[in-house]
């Protein structure tokens, strides 16, 4: 069965044991020494990926990331697992942590359908903004592609370090790249020359390309988001293209201005402008993107996806609707249009 089969008939009873029981590799005094360097020296965006690790660390009965752990590290283990504690505790209807395992998935399932569009399964894939990615370890359906992992130099080199160690501990034999191969990028895509260091490190721009931008748009600057989103449509003139992003509507912004900057209440609008075809929107509890994990038909994102898009505030209680969309988009050259 395929990912998406499997992933789509899976009905969660319980979230997690109310014991957190974390890997004794998290005591060795590398990794600790690591996730010390994360805790004091990087800046938010760059802790981010840590929270989504620990998100697909402790949704572990749905998402298989053999190194989510070592990745999330203990602060943000046991942050996450306090406020879904205490979620299960209240009988809240949306669990801490279910919007990242239903992106996790979605985007998991999004990817092999893509890669299953390409004959023989063959293509580049490109993680933009990769984070703590670890899919080029799990997915088996990027056995015969090149991934290409894009992030800042010492985060992709602390990632490499703690996948390093996992490897070596005793808990950790069975880990390696499933991918045809991994190449990691040391660039920054809020910069101009991250497709000429993509480009270097083997890229190449005539080849059937997925690019996955999962939880990095909206930390962008507008410009810069823009920009991004115009260099993979210009792709979509020399070869074959599908764009994964997801995007936050102006409302989701709202949660934190210092933090999240880039937004789209109409993606599906605005690609089409850029060059890209066939695009498809969904929102979280949508068909293809709840997984069996929003049971409660009065949860937050049930309730949101049946309200118009352009309502900015919810007519029942005036709260901001606050929206995630999850957008698959394809180009081809000749359908490009820009």
């Amino acid at each position: 069965m395929s990912e998406e089969g499997r992933l789509q008939g899976t009905v969660v009873n319980s979230v997690r044991p109310e014991e957190l029981k974390l890997p004794e590799l998290l005591k060795s005094a590398t990794v600790r020494s690591l996730h010390a360097t994360i805790d004091h020296e990087w800046d938010p965006l760059q802790r981010s990926a840590c929270q989504t690790a620990a998100g697909r660390a402790l949704w572990n009965h749905v998402i298989h990331d053999p190194v989510a752990e070592v990745l999330a590290g203990e602060n943000f283990l046991r942050s996450l697992h306090e406020k879904m504690r205490k979620d299960q505790l209240s009988n809240a209807r949306e669990v801490s942590g279910v919007i990242l395992a239903v992106r996790t998935l979605w985007f998991d399932s999004r990817i092999e359908a893509a890669i299953n569009s390409f004959e023989g399964g063959r293509a580049q894939v490109v993680l933009l903004g990769a984070g703590m990615d670890a899919r080029a370890y799990r997915l088996s359906c990027l056995k015969e592609c090149n991934v290409f992992e894009v992030d800042f130099p010492d985060l992709l080199q602390t990632k490499a370090d703690l996948i390093q160690e996992a490897i070596r501990s005793a808990e950790h034999q069975q880990i390696a790249v499933i991918a045809k191969s991994l190449i990691r990028v040391a660039a920054d895509i809020r910069d101009g020359n991250w497709l000429e260091e993509l480009q270097r490190s083997g890229f190449a721009p005539e080849r059937n390309t997925v690019w996955v931008l999962e939880g990095i748009l909206y930390y962008l600057p507008h410009l810069h988001a823009m920009q991004v989103l115009q260099s993979i449509a210009a792709n979509c003139a020399l070869t074959p293209t599908i764009l994964l992003a997801d995007f936050m509507n102006k409302c989701s912004i709202s949660i934190s201005h210092s933090t999240f900057q880039f937004y789209s209440d109409w993606p599906d609008h605005l690609l089409p402008t850029l060059g890209f075809s066939n695009v498809k929107l969904s929102q979280i509890g949508d068909p293809d993107a709840h997984f069996g994990l929003l049971h409660d038909p009065q949860n937050l994102f049930n309730k949101l996806r049946n309200l118009p898009r352009s309502l900015q505030t919810h007519p029942e209680d005036g709260t901001p609707c606050r929206r995630l969309y999850l957008v698959e988009a394809s180009g081809f050259p000749n359908q490009a249009t820009a």
